[in-house]
């Protein structure tokens, strides 16, 4: 695999450009997966975001035309030069390990709860 300059050298505008709009994606909607299709980890994080029907905003760097721009901008903004790359409620989660670390310890669905990204469970609401 090469650094996330392969491909061609960006310039600077395009990655400021690419970082502008990631932002504004990341900051317009309750979660957001940075993604390519053909990559499994990608694929075990939308998987478990479909069993847990969890509304987000996905895109998938390998069909955006400036998707190699993107996952520059999200390496030089996150440090993480690798997808699945998550947001939830504008706070960078990480990739595929760290949600479903978050998962498994049992923080992923309050967090996804927090951010309007799922339906709070009937029964919390029925206290009132």
């Amino acid at each position: 695999m090469g650094t996330i300059w392969s491909g061609g050298h960006k310039s600077r505008e395009e990655i400021e450009m690419a970082l502008s709009k990631v932002k504004e994606v990341v900051s317009s909607n309750p979660v957001v997966v940075f993604s390519k299709t053909y990559c499994g980890y990608c694929k075990r994080v939308k998987q478990l975001f479909k069993e847990l029907n969890v509304s987000y905003k996905l895109l998938e760097l390998d069909e955006e035309s400036d998707g190699s721009e993107i996952q520059s901008a999200l390496a030089e903004w996150t440090k993480q030069t690798t997808v699945p790359n998550v947001f939830i409620g504008g706070q960078h989660i990480g990739g595929s390990d760290a949600v479903m670390e978050k998962h498994r310890a049992g923080k992923l669905v309050p967090m996804l709860t927090e951010a309007g990204a799922i339906a709070n469970n009937s029964a919390q609401l029925s206290s009132i």
